[in-house]
């Protein structure tokens, strides 16, 4: 019986991209929390797609975490991953900051047919 050789052949991986692992405290189910939810959620997924994981904690059901967190504010989001560690305050409305603050790399890509001149 023969066996089979192991193929020498290396595959090619694409560099894994880092997965943002972030917190957001809360307090309950205040207008102000809400909007950072509805807010971080949108901006995770149209620039984070498939690379975050997003834990929501509610400060008045989990003080200890708050705690440990040393979170004075909320809502708060702390980004644990990748380093270094940030911390954001407010209802997580101004995206740009956000997006600056994170590391987030936006890739624009051009329309070639944007700069044509009909003469």
């Amino acid at each position: 019986m023969k066996r089979k050789k192991p193929s020498s052949k290396t595959t090619r991986r694409r560099p894994r991209q880092a997965l943002y692992t972030m917190r957001l405290y809360v307090t309950g189910a205040t207008p102000r929390s809400s909007r950072a939810i509805a807010n971080l959620r949108k901006l995770c997924d149209q620039y984070l797609a498939g690379r975050y994981k997003l834990e929501i904690v509610d400060v008045y059901q989990q003080p200890e975490l708050a705690r440990e967190g040393q979170i004075i504010a909320a809502p708060t989001l702390v980004k644990s991953f990748p380093l270094p560690l940030r911390r954001f305050i407010g209802d997580m409305s101004n995206t740009a900051n956000l997006l600056a603050g994170l590391d987030v790399r936006i890739v624009v890509t051009k329309n070639p047919d944007a700069n044509t001149n009909n003469k």
